[in-house]
């Protein structure tokens, strides 16, 4: 899915970055095609690490090493939190917050607040690097009940290697702001467990009634054109693991909310024909 943006060239020496620990086997994750891998950089964080795209103005990927350690700093760590510009990055690669003021979309974090282990990795996924444009009822809804499963599971592994990210629609344009932010038409999260070798993929429509299922690394690949875990054998990511079933989110939005919004985002064309497109081709 390539998003047809004008963009300026960055040259990324000025932001080299190499943090390794964050990443299954040690490799970051793998943009497939040169157009998206244009223009873009990599950021190491504390706890995270993203690649940020001058296309998008936001993160195509964000990868964290998640143990069972780290989520006992974070449950003890007072969640708040601003949102705010990377100050490594230059503006023309990141929203601003006038961007999302009355667009009707929630700040979507990659890596969630709710991993981070103490004040500072909080701040961190705060970052604009580290945020796209979501549907308050995913955002509220499905995409909490992903995170809080993924938390669940690395509680019971003790270890996992999750990539999360967006994935974008030629068909679906939508943008919002002055800076013109691109939506994803899905959010995606993939997960390798390395006490079980084994992968698997949660990806959500980012719509107003959104709809999640499961899949496998392999099939994610060919959506996005991403290899969340590039060093990993093809067998293992061809093969979904025994994933954990998705949560239900106690900050869900009501059902007349959630048909209100339905039923005006489903008077244009343009989101019903990208909405079929997206759904066949997630299907095996």
């Amino acid at each position: 899915m390539v998003v047809a943006w004008a963009f300026f060239c960055v040259p990324t020496s000025v932001f080299a970055a190499s943090c390794p620990e964050l990443f299954a086997k040690d490799v970051s994750p793998a943009v497939l095609e040169e157009t998206y891998r244009s223009g873009t950089v990599m950021v190491c964080n504390g706890h995270y690490a993203v690649l940020v795209s001058e296309q998008t103005r936001g993160p195509l990927w964000s990868a964290e090493d998640l143990t069972e350690e780290d989520l006992e700093i974070a449950d003890k760590t007072q969640r708040h939190g601003s949102f705010m510009p990377d100050q490594r990055l230059p503006a023309t690669m990141q929203a601003q917050s006038a961007d999302y003021t009355r667009s009707h979309y929630d700040r979507g974090h990659m890596t969630p607040s709710g991993d981070a282990p103490g004040f500072a990795a909080q701040k961190e996924s705060f970052l604009f690097s580290n945020i796209v444009p979501q549907t308050p009822e995913l955002n509220r809804g499905p995409w909490e009940g992903v995170e809080s499963a993924v938390r669940g599971w690395a509680r019971e592994e003790g270890e996992l290697f999750v990539v999360t990210g967006p994935g974008y629609d030629p068909d679906n344009t939508r943008t919002i702001g002055p800076n013109r932010i691109p939506v994803p038409t899905v959010i995606w999260k993939a997960v390798y467990d390395p006490a079980q070798n084994g992968t698997g993929v949660y990806v959500c429509m980012n719509t107003a009634t959104p709809t999640c299922r499961i899949t496998s690394v392999a099939m994610l690949t060919k959506l996005v054109n991403i290899d969340p875990f590039p060093a990993l054998p093809a067998a293992i990511k061809d093969h979904v693991a025994g994933m954990p079933p998705i949560r239900e989110s106690p900050y869900a939005l009501s059902r007349q909310d959630r048909t209100r919004k339905l039923l005006k985002e489903w008077g244009t064309k343009t989101a019903r024909k990208a909405l079929r497109a997206l759904v066949k081709s997630l299907v095996p």
